[in-house]
């Protein structure tokens, strides 16, 4: 690993004391294959092209270790973490690339040269390691200095950077940002678990990776109709800077993130999901073949009717509710789960209103709704489904209650061990940028789900009392 280095030990953070140790580029360990002037480029699919101006996705895992101090860290934790990144990125090279959107090309395209590297900060904190890393209410401000940006442009972005965080003598985290025009949430755990597992390895003198954890990069893997590319690049809007009219691949303006915002991580337990199938089977009016009451419709169901009546109060309210589908074994031919790169489906569930989710039955509603989504992907093939997504979006109001779910309970994060331990915590940082909460498997056991979130304080106040409300009216009928 090669890695030119500038220092900046004066930068806090206002929230809680962060300094920036500091900042290195990171080189892919060298790969005969890829000695070329020439850059590897890398087209975008029709699944890539959704992404081109989304905002970085950003995480922090949290690591707790037994020995901690700065010596330790500096001389052996991070040594290994630094060489085992150079590694990884041996197979994972085009993390290092960037984005690019020639004036003469019809669309971006990923480009990736020898030379490139990803950045990495290193940076220190005096907050509470035990408060940050935890499940309980923490301040969203708290979180956010963990993780770092990526730098994006009109015409260029780069695709991933990162930021290692010690807590001397508690523990450390790895903030990460991530464009998601290279990868889904499938890439993004495999290149976690596959650099921790290449850092673990290292203590046997084990440098490689086996095949589970190596990248398939290539996109001619992704076979569709050429005409669906052909309406995503005719859905100019997209691509448009809406002052004037320009092409660009910056991130639609957010407006200004509140202040006020706090995160928690809640649980349901497999009985917890369960008892609320038993529910839903119960007081709906539809027989059990009609319903699919898999963990993900019951805990999305559940997490979204908690949220409307949250937030709720206007039964004439347009809702709106969007999840990812995964079309990696829909697709023909299939394709293989190490594929890297885009292959989800947003899909949306629109045409509903406040009243359909408030009160006692709004859970069973909306355990009907994603119920029919799920089911009906089985029979929409991926034009239909991006022709509905679009149509959608069109009937999408200033006032609509928008809510989407990121990550999933199958990728096995916790899997990812570096030699310290499984992370304590897990968290996806960005979901303060958009209506969204995260859904992910438990760390300590099996079945159920953990859900994230990030709330103004007033609104999370009465999402907990509704979420652990519902629970506890299950558990005394039962």
């Amino acid at each position: 690993m090669s890695s030119s280095s500038t220092y900046n030990a004066g930068l806090l953070s206002s929230s809680m004391g962060l300094k920036v140790i500091k900042i290195t580029r990171v080189n892919p360990a060298t790969d005969s294959s890829r000695d070329s002037a020439d850059p590897l480029i890398l087209p975008l699919t029709f699944f890539d092209l959704r992404w081109v101006r989304s905002h970085p996705t950003q995480q922090v895992i949290f690591y707790k270790l037994p020995v901690s101090s700065r010596e330790f860290f500096h001389s052996v934790i991070l040594p290994k973490l630094e060489l085992s990144l150079s590694l990884v990125l041996r197979h994972y090279f085009p993390l290092a690339g960037h984005l690019k959107w020639n004036q003469q090309d019809p669309k971006p395209r990923v480009v990736v040269y020898s030379h490139d590297t990803v950045s990495l900060t290193v940076a220190e904190s005096n907050a509470d390691f035990l408060f940050v890393s935890g499940k309980g209410l923490r301040p969203q401000t708290e979180l956010r200095v963990l993780v770092p940006e990526l730098s994006v442009s009109c015409d260029s972005s780069s695709l991933y950077s990162l930021q290692i965080t010690l807590f001397p003598n508690q523990g450390f985290c790895i903030g990460l940002a991530e464009h998601h025009v290279l990868k889904d949430g499938v890439g993004s755990i495999m290149f976690i678990k596959a650099w921790a597992h290449i850092c673990k390895s290292l203590g046997e003198g084990i440098m490689t990776l086996p095949s589970d954890f190596i990248p398939i990069l290539d996109r001619t893997l992704i076979n569709v109709r050429p005409s669906l590319e052909s309406k995503i690049l005719e859905y100019m809007s997209y691509f448009s800077d809406e002052e004037d009219g320009k092409r660009t691949m910056d991130p639609p303006p957010v407006g200004e993130i509140c202040t006020d915002l706090v995160r928690i991580t809640l649980e349901l337990t497999q009985e917890n999901v369960d008892k609320l199938k038993e529910r839903a089977k119960r007081e709906s009016t539809r027989s059990q073949h009609e319903l699919h009451l898999s963990t993900f419709v019951i805990v999305n169901a559940y997490v979204w009717s908690c949220l409307v009546n949250a937030r709720g109060g206007n039964k004439e309210r347009p809702l709106l509710f969007m999840y990812a589908a995964d079309f990696r074994n829909r697709l023909d031919p299939l394709v293989p789960e190490r594929y890297m790169g885009n292959c989800v489906v947003l899909v949306n569930c629109i045409g509903y209103k406040g009243k359909h989710l408030l009160g006692r039955d709004g859970f069973v509603s909306a355990v009907e709704i994603l119920s029919d989504s799920v089911k009906g992907l089985g029979s929409r093939g991926i034009e239909a489904l991006w022709e509905s997504y679009i149509d959608g979006m069109k009937q999408v109001k200033p006032d609509t209650h928008v809510e989407s779910v990121s990550g999933s309970t199958r990728m096995g994060l916790y899997q990812a061990d570096f030699a310290w331990g499984k992370p304590v915590n897990h968290e996806i940082v960005s979901i303060d940028r958009y209506p969204a909460y995260s859904m992910w498997e438990r760390r300590d056991e099996t079945g159920g789900a953990e859900i994230g979130l990030c709330l103004r304080k007033s609104e999370m106040d009465t999402f907990i009392s509704l979420f652990e409300y519902g629970l506890g009216k299950i558990s005394s009928r039962i």
